[in-house]
């Protein structure tokens, strides 16, 4: 990505990894999903990656009927980019995880570039009490859980979602192994530039949140991809401000949201999507930086646009 390219806002509106006790802002129903997201797009944000929750006790799902509640409202309220997830809610099997996405058809979805650990166990030490029962259960099961996603997996994804349906993706690299495995699909031309790479610090299981690694995904993603990707830049909790300016000044495009980060600075939680998105986005326009519209996203990104989807 060169350095005057404009800058691609990602936000990530609710995610499955926060739970309802964490937050009373965190967007549950598919009203909430809905406003949070069209706000989130009029801030600035010019992808809104998305995950269905249980309107019932905000429990991830991978109903597509949910997911059909908010999908429609999004896009007839914005132009910004839906991407869906195919990462779903931790447990899920892949039928499940792409349940969502083959109904609709969208431009973008995400996907994991391999297996992994994925602890968010610890959260239990500072949370005693929850409005749910599953909320612990959620927690407690990624002490022995792995997140799957197989070589057989994301060959699956290219043909079931990328073949079928013209669906591109946002490559999720929690470590340096995952650039690797991207590389092996670039290699074998199942991957076609030009290719969003989302590189992710902060997550147990995953590469750490120190900005020397953001500096070695970066060099290695060169090496590997040259020019024929953009880069974009995710931390957990509260390196996600951190790490995403850092991540603008050296050429990458920058992800917010709930599901990555509760917090709009140190103990404040943020009241909404857009409110973390306004904040990136004053940082990116400070630093001499312009952001791409929904349209400009869709040009570096070659996506097949909004009006090839199925919602």
């Amino acid at each position: 990505m060169a350095a005057s390219q404009k800058v691609i806002i990602s936000c990530a509106v609710t995610g499955s990894v926060h739970t309802p006790s964490m937050s009373p802002y965190l967007p549950l129903t598919p009203d909430e999903i809905a406003t949070d997201a069209v706000a989130a797009a009029e801030a600035g944000a010019a992808i809104l990656h998305l995950h269905a929750r249980n309107p019932e006790d905000g429990s991830p799902t991978p109903d597509p009927d949910v997911y059909m509640q908010f999908l429609p409202r999004i896009k007839q309220q914005s132009d910004a980019v839906v991407n869906i997830t195919t990462g779903g809610g931790l447990g899920m099997t892949l039928d499940e995880r792409l349940a969502g996405p083959l109904r609709a058809s969208p431009e973008m979805c995400s996907m994991n570039m391999g297996s992994m650990n994925f602890g968010l166990f610890p959260i239990l030490d500072k949370m005693k009490e929850f409005k749910y029962e599953w909320e612990r259960k959620h927690l407690e099961m990624t002490r022995d859980f792995i997140f799957r996603n197989t070589f057989k997996d994301i060959e699956q994804l290219f043909k079931r979602l990328g073949e079928d349906h013209g669906t591109r993706f946002e490559f999720e690299c929690y470590d340096v192994g995952h650039l690797y495995n991207l590389a092996h699909f670039v290699d074998r031309g199942i991957v076609k530039p030009p290719f969003f790479v989302q590189t992710i610090f902060g997550i147990l299981g995953g590469i750490g949140a120190e900005h020397k690694n953001l500096l070695h995904m970066r060099e290695i993603a060169n090496g590997l991809f040259g020019d024929d990707y953009q880069w974009s830049i995710l931390a957990a909790g509260k390196h996600q401000l951190s790490f995403c300016t850092m991540g603008a000044i050296m050429g990458g495009n920058v992800r917010v949201g709930l599901e990555d980060s509760l917090y709009a600075g140190k103990g404040k939680l943020a009241k909404s999507n857009a409110e973390q998105v306004t904040i990136i986005r004053s940082i990116v326009e400070n630093l001499s930086m312009e952001i791409a519209t929904p349209t400009e996203a869709r040009e570096m990104l070659a996506l097949k646009g909004g009006d090839m989807v199925k919602f």
